[in-house]
């Protein structure tokens, strides 16, 4: 695919003016307008994605160690991979001009498609390293008998500091799965090291691992792990199938982590402590399902969901070195986002010397068009866009303190009890939180504040200001009374509103969870097919105590629940349901959910009038809510400065 030249870029971006938009009417059909004329109607600010066309699951991603920039990669177009590189997580600069790839399938190896790989920083002669899929057959799907060789694990080195990475000229390292496996898959190689596997196999310190992604069909899902021997990480040891759970079963009930479907993807595997990476620390992995609650039939169409487990290494009796998880989550809940992939950004980086961050593991996920691929009659056309990479995420061990020792502790769900005694625990998960630059830089736009409220009485209740733009951040805590646990209560905001639209973002209890209701986000759903379904994800809101003395002592940042001055009348008790602590980020058609730093839910909007900026209090009447502590950043920050407008 033949990428657009900046002055077609460019054009098409024009294009939206000449066909004179009236965004204060109601939408025509959009499949009608220009090409290229809704460019900006729904484009974000501060999201990774290119200039122009598709961008696909993000991969590849690296910190340069002679420059200290950090590269984030993406599949793009379905013919490559394309990058940005920033030095501060908040501005983005593309590493070729207008987008161009870095790397493209047509190789020896690679004749058909070039997946998705990651990058050893300093790997064969001292230069960044991409060990990535190369695709010489298709279709692959983890429904269809797999054709051996089809997908295979080769190398290419960037000479140039990332422009572009040449592939070697030689074989796959990596070249067919484990003898005698039916895989379902054998695609995105992640590569890593981890002390705790070291010791686990008796490797040198510092050895580097490569996990490649599938499953075994009638068995289930898995993970097959590789051990480099030798210094041009040409040789790969097959150490055993590291991971693998029975087809699509669950953890626990399912509630908290979905399925483990039928075929894992895009499997990330990193050590994690409560500051944020450390090679010594418990190992963590982030995973892409595909499962299916219906019948399976070949080619059907895949149920999809982002995954994270953490675990323990052993090696049974007789067997390989074997990860078993005793705790899992969902990394993100949206429907539309996967194939996360997340690379160490030292302390020695240049986003981290400007902010004195420490080693971290930093995410990014794919926020995908609608059901993967765009629905039927979407303008793709007119958008000349489509998907992003949501923001970038700060991954640690978390913890959970003052906890009431009761039955919501004992769940089998995304924490796991660190401490208890007879009537207090400390609970550990993952954290999840937005980068602490790209947060500082998100609140340091013009905000205003909202004087916190009471509410019991159903209906919605207007802030008192709205937003100038649909570009915002709005940070607010609830706190709920100890009756809300058993009652029907829903209390939230709505966004993006007018009389003709808008979002509701609610708590429930009756399910713990966060609804994302989107029947009424877009008028343009009216005249076009636009994905419109609400969506949640789970999130327990424990039990605490005053009188449990197990303080959390790890630091956060900007936007955590530690950094923020809670005045909370309902924490008077001793005994109180956690406070909601929400940061909702609004860029245009894109929003993400984030709450008391261990959840995520991004997804689709969309809104169509110009005067949908509104935000006003939901409740839906049962029992009561208290409304504190809310400040909306309004207007974000622009991205891509070097960027043609």
């Amino acid at each position: 695919m033949r990428l657009p030249t900046a002055a077609e870029v460019l054009i098409a971006r024009q294009a939206a003016g000449a066909a004179g938009i009236d965004y204060n009417a109601p939408p025509p059909v959009l499949s009608t307008l220009p090409a290229g004329s809704l460019f900006e109607t729904w484009r974000p600010k501060i999201h990774v994605l290119p200039p122009y066309g598709q961008i696909g699951d993000p991969c590849a991603h690296y910190n340069d160690p002679q420059t200290g920039l950090f590269h984030v990669g993406f599949l793009h177009n379905g013919t490559g991979i394309s990058a940005v590189q920033t030095n501060d997580l908040v501005h983005y600069f593309d590493v070729n001009p207008n987008g161009n790839y870095t790397i493209v399938a047509g190789g020896a190896n690679d004749p058909l498609a070039v997946f998705d790989g990651s990058v050893i920083p300093n790997g064969v002669g001292g230069e960044p390293t991409l060990l990535y899929t190369s695709v010489s057959h298709l279709p692959i799907h983890w429904t269809l008998p797999y054709t051996r060789g089809s997908e295979s694990q080769s190398l290419a080195v960037t000479y140039d500091g990332g422009h572009n990475f040449t592939k070697l000229d030689r074989p796959p390292v990596i070249p067919v799965p484990p003898e005698g496996v039916d895989v379902t898959a054998f695609r995105d190689p992640y590569v890593f090291q981890n002390s705790d596997l070291d010791g686990t196999v008796g490797s040198s310190p510092g050895t580097w691992y490569a996990t490649v992604s599938g499953g075994v069909h009638g068995v289930g899902p898995g993970i097959f792990l590789y051990r480099n021997q030798g210094p041009g990480f040409v040789n790969w040891e097959y150490l055993g199938e590291w991971w693998s759970e029975p087809a699509n079963s669950t953890w626990g009930n399912g509630d908290w982590a979905k399925i483990w479907g039928y075929n894992f993807e895009v499997g990330n595997v990193f050590s994690l402590d409560e500051s944020g990476y450390n090679v010594d620390g418990e190992t963590f992995v982030t995973l892409g399902v595909e499962g299916s609650y219906a019948p399976i039939v070949a080619g059907a169409t895949s149920m999809h969901a982002m995954l994270w487990a953490s675990g323990s290494l052993s090696i049974p009796s007789g067997g390989n070195v074997t990860f078993e998880p005793t705790m899992a989550g969902v990394l993100d809940w949206g429907a539309s986002g996967y194939a996360a992939a997340g690379k160490f950004l030292p302390a020695t980086s240049q986003a981290s010397q400007k902010s004195g961050a420490p080693d971290r593991f930093i995410s990014y996920v794919w926020l995908s068009g609608d059901f993967f691929g765009g629905a039927a009659g979407f303008p793709g056309a007119q958008q000349s866009w489509q998907s992003a990479l949501m923001l970038p995420r700060e991954l640690k061990k978390q913890t959970i303190s003052n906890v009431v020792n009761n039955d919501l502790v004992s769940e089998t769900g995304s924490w796991r009890v660190e401490e208890s005694s007879n009537s207090c625990a400390k609970l550990e998960t993952m954290g999840i939180k937005i980068a602490r630059e790209t947060y500082k830089a998100m609140t340091s736009t013009p905000s205003f504040t909202e004087p916190k409220r009471k509410l019991s009485k159903s209906g919605t209740v207007p802030f008192g200001r709205s937003p100038a733009t649909k570009y915002f951040v709005l940070n607010a805590q609830l706190s709920f009374p100890k009756s809300a646990r058993t009652s029907g209560i829903q209390s939230g905001f709505k966004i993006l509103g007018s009389n003709l639209e808008s979002t509701t973002i609610y708590y429930q209890f009756s399910n713990e969870s966060i609804v994302i209701d989107r029947s009424n986000t877009s008028a343009a759903a009216l005249t076009t097919p636009l994905d419109t379904a609400t969506e949640s994800g789970r999130l327990r809101l424990f039990d605490l105590s005053k009188k449990c003395k197990s303080g959390d002592k790890s630091k956060g940042h900007e936007g955590s629940t530690e950094h923020r001055v809670k005045h909370n009348s309902m924490e008077a008790d001793e005994d109180h349901i956690e406070t909601l602590d929400l940061t909702i980020v609004v860029d245009n058609s894109i929003l993400e959910v984030y709450a008391n730093s261990r959840f995520a839910l991004g997804t689709w909007v969309r809104p169509w009038y110009a005067n949908s900026t509104g935000i006003s209090f939901f409740h839906n009447g049962v029992g009561e809510v208290l409304f504190s502590n809310m400040t909306v950043y309004d207007g974000l920050y622009d991205a891509y400065p070097d960027r043609a407008t």
